[in-house]
């Protein structure tokens, strides 16, 4: 049976963060190690727990993209989904900056989340559809035009291959599987894909696919 995947939940609103991790602790193939109510118990349960997620919110005592960061930077082996009821382009846009590979809106419904979960610990991202839209016109708005049809054609097929099924949602294991690849393999073409996008992560390219109707 696969190692459960490990999860520590950072916000905080009491209540709501206990039913957040009920959710994630009913799913047989989920494991919360922790609770924290600030920045610094965020970092102190990563530091402490080296989970594979953690979940954080924005509007919290030390600021969760500043722990995001921190995290990123410390323990690059921790993946970041922020779980906000922020709708802010800038909180957007410097969570992904930060290192975050999902942002998610308070509200989501449990199926939802733990399909989230499920797809950023196989490689995956996630930013929430409503806002999805939103954060391409704040892109743009930052300088960040869809990518031009030089910068795809540098792309080799099967880089092409890769990222026409990132942006479609599919995580790196859903990829390889599609492809006949190994996951990582996948990673291994991730980096080259970026580089020739000029995009700083996985994110971005994919709304720069579709914008681009790869």
């Amino acid at each position: 049976m696969p190692e459960a995947t490990t999860i520590v939940v950072v916000d905080d609103h009491p209540l709501y963060r206990a039913g957040v991790a009920r959710t994630l602790s009913e799913a047989s193939d989920l494991r919360v190690l922790g609770e924290g109510a600030s920045a610094d118990d965020a970092m102190e349960l990563v530091r402490r727990a080296r989970p594979n997620i953690v979940l954080l919110d924005i509007s919290m005592p030390g600021g969760g993209i500043a722990a995001a960061r921190r995290i990123a930077a410390e323990h690059p082996e921790t993946l970041i989904v922020m779980l906000t009821a922020s709708e802010s382009d800038d909180d957007i846009m410097e969570s992904l900056a930060a290192g975050a590979r999902g942002y998610v809106l308070k509200g989501v419904g449990a199926h939802d989340l733990l399909s989230v979960i499920r797809n950023v610990a196989g490689g995956g991202s996630y930013v929430s559809p409503s806002l999805a839209g939103r954060l391409l016109l704040a892109m743009k708005g930052k300088g960040h035009e869809a990518a031009p049809k030089s910068l795809l054609s540098a792309l080799t097929d099967r880089e092409e291959e890769i990222l026409r099924l990132v942006s479609a949602g599919k995580s790196n294991k859903e990829v390889g599987r599609t492809l006949g690849l190994q996951e990582k393999t996948v990673k291994h073409y991730m980096p080259s894909i970026l580089q020739k996008l000029q995009v700083r992560n996985r994110t971005e390219a994919a709304i720069l696919a579709r914008d681009n109707r790869l």
